[in-house]
């Protein structure tokens, strides 16, 4: 992922956090899809031991199936019973699969007196199928929405019910044994749903809070992250603001009455373009050439006339508008500080790529020199801004970094900046 290296700080770093509505929704229901997965696991083992429990029986006891009967219904019946095992490993294809067995196991008891129709049989033991009827309705929990499942739950073990008793032309050993078939699934198949839901709910609230708890985050942090940059932002318009009242208040001639000019209306539309979309979204890549003029242009507000010489390709935008405007101001106040400090003697300025840079990573270096009698740096009291506001804190809050190299020869001011490796 590449970031503007023209950027605030504060915005390359929140640069790297993810953001968005997918990935939100994504965080939004991590929990509810893993209980929804280990459920159909769950399932998909608990369904494969009844299975083969009732496959047995069913060899062994075909329940009074007439002839012609047995073998297409088992084949039917366990035949989508191991589909659905199989299936319910699966996230995409549990639903489908289990929603289709649950209708399919209605539709067995619902043949089921034709096809044990004229056959004796007693109340004991239990046909197979009755094995099998909470394998339906925790397969209708998994596959249909609420009301359903709370009503396949009920109505497949009544149906199963009616049914034998049917089957049994409502003989009293029947009904005897119905109270403890039908109850017992009944209560189970209640108890798998009821655990099932409060799995569920529980997942979508710990979803909830999760989602509610990373949007808070983000509001918090986006929020600081705004304040910083804007506490950054008021602390160097407060320096550039109180160093033209300085330079304004120590102005003594009509030179030094025009740098002070300058730079208040530099402090004033620094004002002006705080919090500004239309300043940001004027910002556009600036080519070698464009910060020599801009260079140019600042001093010649000054009444200094400034030849800046551009070494390299000069025409090719390769710089970000926000690195370029830091870059322009810082220079112009070092080139205003050597006319107001040394009179401008020697003063000269230099555009160039910094050595030792890659030739396909974009890069600046600008130098601003004079040769008068040079100063001790160390020595600059706090209330003088123009280096250390003006030059050195601008140049660091967009990523760059600034030399200052001062000497009875001259005072030479280099301003680098080199794009960060993405």
């Amino acid at each position: 992922m590449s970031i503007d290296a023209g950027a605030p700080p504060t915005d390359r770093a929140w640069g790297h956090i993810p953001q968005g509505r997918f990935a939100a929704a994504w965080q939004g229901t991590f929990t509810r899809r893993r209980i929804e997965r280990i459920t159909g696991i769950a399932v998909a083992v608990a369904s494969l031991a009844l299975g083969i429990q009732s496959l047995i029986l069913a060899i062994s006891n075909d329940g009074g199936l007439r002839p012609g009967w047995k073998i297409p219904l088992l084949v039917i019946t366990f035949g989508s019973l191991a589909v659905m095992v199989v299936a319910c490993m699966f996230e995409r294809t549990a639903r489908v699969v289990a929603g289709a067995f649950a209708i399919l196991f209605v539709g067995l008891l619902a043949v089921w007196p034709i096809a044990t129709a004229g056959v004796p049989i007693g109340p004991t033991p239990e046909p197979w199928p009755w094995y099998l009827i909470n394998v339906a309705t925790i397969a209708a929990v998994i596959a249909f929405p609420p009301a359903l499942q709370i009503g396949w739950t009920i109505a497949t073990p009544l149906l199963y019910g009616v049914v034998r008793i049917v089957q049994g032309d409502f003989a009293p050993d029947f009904w005897i044994a119905l109270l403890f078939e039908v109850p017992y699934s009944l209560i189970l198949g209640v108890l798998l749903l009821t655990l099932v839901t409060i799995f569920r709910r529980m997942a979508s609230g710990v979803d909830r809070e999760r989602a509610r708890t990373v949007e808070g985050y983000a509001k918090a942090a986006a929020a600081e992250a705004a304040q910083e940059e804007r506490v950054a932002v008021s602390a160097l318009m407060h320096d550039s603001v109180l160093a033209a009242l300085i330079a304004a208040e120590r102005a003594d001639g009509p030179r030094a009455r025009s740098l002070a000019v300058s730079m208040a209306r530099e402090a004033l539309e620094g004002l002006a373009e705080v919090d500004s979309p239309e300043a940001e979204a004027a910002a556009q890549t600036q080519s070698f050439a464009g910060l020599a003029r801009g260079i140019q242009v600042s001093m010649a507000d000054m009444g200094v006339r400034l030849i800046v010489r551009v070494e390299g390709d000069g025409d090719e935008p390769s710089i970000p508008g926000a690195v370029g405007a830091a870059f322009v101001r810082a220079s112009a106040q070092a080139a205003a500080n050597a006319v107001q400090h040394a009179e401008g003697k020697g003063l000269t300025a230099l555009v160039r790529r910094p050595e030792s840079l890659a030739p396909e990573m974009p890069g600046v270096e600008i130098v601003v020199s004079d040769t008068g009698t040079g100063f001790d740096i160390d020595a600059v009291p706090d209330d003088r801004l123009g280096i250390s506001a003006s030059i050195l804190a601008r140049v660091a809050a967009v990523g760059g970094t600034a030399r200052i190299e001062s000497s009875p020869r001259g005072t030479i001011v280099t301003l680098t900046w080199r794009q960060e490796a993405s």
